[in-house]
């Protein structure tokens, strides 16, 4: 009985044909408006082999409409011995691996050698409208309609190869007539039938081109770790495609490697496991597979990974737990797809295991049902701000880890919550820490510990010798803190302040930074680098640079560098005859931005020069230069949207953190802006985003909080500190109003514990309240005094008053 209960349910794995699962149909009930045809390329290996049975599989599982064809490029002696003819509708294309006029080895270029042989020699060529083209080591989560997610006659769409730097360099302008038109593109990509026609000659004849560029083959032109050109058919494609005219719609959402962490809102809908991957303590390399004949083997399976309820309790953070949990269920896929093919090889059915039990569960067969695109998922590069680069599939780029400094203070606080929300949505990759400098005394009663990852340091805002009051002092103090404390296993460390919102990541890859190459955002009004101050204080002042903000140094610079920041911040806030404005630029001639001074003398010192980047930050308020996607708001000036303005420094003693539901004030809506200048629209739409990333970032803060009442108007708070909403915070057990968290004035709120605690002082005189209490006590008095004088006036009336009073007194 156990046996024929398999063979149904191989059978229900089977049964929908290549054209299509049920969901296709369900999705589909009549034919789609346009025909649609899905190809891979591979060779004949084993290697190969498990990989089309896991995609051809995801295939039918994810509801794909139109056929699916296998390109298969065999020599004639390996064709002799190939056992799997059977494991795809396949369309036998001749091998190029060793290319017939140079003998040159490329297994690679059979990709565009084998679609231009389908498109010369296939019937089925013929009857179509749209292609999509995967690579096989690929899992298919959920539909990929071409025209859905965006693709257009003369704009394919496909997904990020961020590593393809040759897009940028001489690579481009040796190998196509238009390197402007050059996309980093592959891995996914759906493209109109006679846009394939147009590019694929030129796909293959770029690739054979790049190919022989041996002179260029070079680590620093083509981004190839190995520097042997084995990345020449993607060039070949990026090339062919400029050549062709066609600029790709990029999509960096729909396709993810296992291993890495989705945006929020994302749904990917195909998995690439071109990288490794692990989960706990289990991990999955496809190079370990190679030779691997594990579709040929009756009942031999991947090993299997956790189970999902393993997962859940390994990871909190919900975000990092469905990465994880996506993780599993690429290998559960690629498991769940060989032994379909076992049972259709005829294999004797498996013995039990939990493991089999919970891959033919409904808890599966749920987990791992046809996933449709989010309106975040469709979202394209060009059309918003841009987040997390795909990582190349042959090296992990370097590791990155993101800092910044905070104080014990409500400020920081709010600070610190919009940037974190923030950094999670930018997809920026690696770990943030918050440097958080405090007193003894300040941190015995902060409440703010899990508001971030932190590092904790001694606070020098009171320098221990001088006694000079300077919280700045802090951020090198507590960058020089944290090098020498934590343990940090990042290659580059990226510096920001906490009074900033991430819009993308910030990487050293994208930014060529280097180790001996610091990248930062410019600070043009530190004119101290140009005059005496940079002569007084450092040895090199021809090497000042004028920078600040956003920096991106190698972790190797940045150990010999900390220091020297530190000791040049101390010189520069020492040297009080040179604060003046016309020497350091600090209008308030005050030394404040020693600090900033201290950073750049410290890097000339070393002769640290940098790379200047004006596309990394804008201040909001500021017009943005067209066609930049900038990474980081920096609002450390008011910025303002007609009569709606924002100014951090009028919220330096508020409490947005601990008070539930507060917020700043809304702006504008988008729809009511003048868009008669564009660049001013444009300016105001930053504005609004900016505020309202923080905003919201506050609200997720209460709900996490569990602040009472969530449906209530939140409490808005305006710029003098005031309420336009009450807020009052309930006790959960006893229903009280608990005033500790209802906002007050500015004035109220720098003694707001006397505040709470004593009693209102009076100047002496009776208030209303007091004098109706001492007349209501006379009358009681003179009330009572009557009572025992009705007592005592007769023996029976004595009685009938002493029972009447009794029954008023019960009512």
């Amino acid at each position: 009985m156990a046996e024929f209960l398999f063979w149904v349910l191989m059978c229900l794995f089977l049964c929908p044909c290549v054209n299509g699962s049920e969901e296709a149909k369900k999705r589909y009930p009549q034919e789609p408006p346009w025909r649609i045809h899905t190809l891979f390329s591979v060779e004949c290996q084993n290697y190969f082999d498990w990989q089309t049975v896991g995609l051809v599989h995801s295939f039918r599982k994810a509801g794909q409409p139109g056929p699916i064809t296998r390109l298969l490029s065999c020599t004639d002696d390996e064709k002799k011995s190939y056992r799997g003819m059977n494991l795809a509708p396949t369309f036998e294309v001749p091998s190029m691996s060793r290319h017939p006029k140079t003998s040159d080895w490329y297994p690679a270029i059979n990709k565009p050698a084998g679609v231009v042989h389908w498109l010369e020699h296939s019937k089925e060529a013929e009857n179509v409208d749209w292609v999509v083209i995967l690579d096989a080591d690929m899992i298919i989560r959920g539909p990929i309609i071409p025209w859905e997610i965006g693709a257009e006659k003369g704009r394919p769409v496909a997904a990020y190869y961020g590593y393809l730097v040759g897009c940028d360099n001489i690579l481009a302008d040796l190998h196509t007539k238009h390197p402007e038109l050059c996309d980093k593109v592959g891995g996914l990509l759906a493209m109109h039938i006679d846009d394939l026609r147009k590019l694929a000659p030129l796909w293959l004849s770029k690739t054979e081109e790049v190919r022989e560029d041996r002179a260029h083959w070079a680590t620093n032109f083509t981004g190839d770790i190995y520097g042997k050109g084995w990345i020449s058919e993607m060039y070949g494609y990026s090339f062919g495609a400029a050549e062709a005219g066609l600029r790709h719609k990029i999509n960096d959402n729909l396709m993810i490697y296992p291993g890495y962490i989705p945006r929020e809102g994302v749904e990917p809908i195909l998995l690439h496991y071109g990288l490794p991957f692990k989960v706990g303590n289990w991990s999955f390399s496809k190079l370990d597979h190679h030779e691997d004949d594990i579709v040929y083997k009756c009942g031999k399976l991947f090993t299997e990974p956790p189970y999902p309820k393993e997962v859940k309790m390994m990871e909190p953070d919900p975000n990092k737990k469905r990465s994880l949990l996506i993780n599993t269920e690429c290998i559960n896929t690629l498991n769940e797809g060989l032994l379909a093919q076992h049972a259709a090889d005829g294999c004797p059915s498996p013995k039990w295991s939990k493991y089999l039990s919970f891959l033919k569960s409904n808890t599966f067969a749920e987990l791992t049902k046809p996933k449709h695109p989010t309106p975040a998922s469709l979202e394209l590069m060009e059309d918003r701000k841009p987040q997390e680069v795909t990582y190349e599939a042959e090296k992990p780029h370097p590791k990155i880890h993101t800092v910044f400094s905070t104080e014990c203070t409500p400020y920081f606080e709010w600070q610190t919550v919009g940037l974190i929300h923030s950094f999670r949505l930018s997809g920026q990759p690696g770990n943030i820490t918050r440097l958080l400098s405090c007193t003894d005394d300040d941190l015995k009663q902060y409440k703010g510990h899990d508001l971030a990852p932190t590092h904790y340091i001694p606070s020098m805002s009171r320098h221990p010798l001088t006694d000079d009051w300077y919280p700045a002092i802090n951020k090198p103090a507590a960058v020089l803190h944290w090098l020498n404390h934590a343990e940090i296993d990042a290659e580059f460390i990226v510096i920001l302040d906490a009074d900033m919102v991430m819009r993308g990541p910030i990487t050293p890859w994208e930014f060529k930074a280097e180790r001996g190459r610091p990248v930062s955002t410019p600070y043009e009004y530190l004119i101290g680098c140009d005059n005496e101050l940079a002569k007084l204080h450092t040895r090199h002042p021809e090497a000042c640079d004028k920078v600040g903000g956003v920096i991106i140094m190698h972790i190797d610079d940045l150990r010999k560098f900390a220091l020297l920041w530190l000791h040049k911040t101390e010189e520069v806030r020492a040297d009080k005859d040179h604060y003046a404005t016309n020497i350091t630029g600090d209008i308030y001639a005050s030394g404040w931005i020693s600090e900033m001074y201290g950073y750049s003398f410290g890097a000339a010192e070393l002769k640290l020069r940098h790379l200047i980047s004006d596309e990394i930050m804008i201040y909001p308020g500021y017009v943005p230069e067209p066609g930049v996607k900038y990474r980081v708001f920096h609002y450390g000036l008011e910025f303002r949207v007609g009569n709606w303005s924002f100014d951090k420094a009028k919220w330096r003693d508020t409490d947005m953190v601990n008070r539930c539901w507060a917020k700043f004030p809304d702006p504008p809506e988008p729809s009511i802006l003048n868009d008669t200048d564009k660049d001013i629209m444009q300016r105001d739409l930053l504005s609004i985003e900016c505020i309202r990333t923080i905003n919201e970032a506050l609200r997720l803060h209460h709900e996490r909080r569990k602040c009472q009442d969530p449906n209530s108007p939140p409490a808005t708070l305006n710029s003098d500190n005031t309420t336009t909403t009450t807020e009052v915070a309930y006790s959960r057990k006893f229903g009280k109003v608990d005033t500790s968290y209802t906002v007050k004035s500015n004035k109220a709120e720098t003694n707001t514990s006397r505040e709470l605690s004593e009693p209102t002082r009076t100047d002496g005189g009776f208030r209303p309240l007091a004098f109706w209490l001492v007349v209501l006590w006379a009358v009681s008095g003179l009330g009572f005094l009557a009572v025992l004088l009705c007592l005592f006036s007769g023996h029976k009336g004595k009685g009938t008053r002493g029972r009447h009073h009794r029954n008023k007194r019960k009512a």
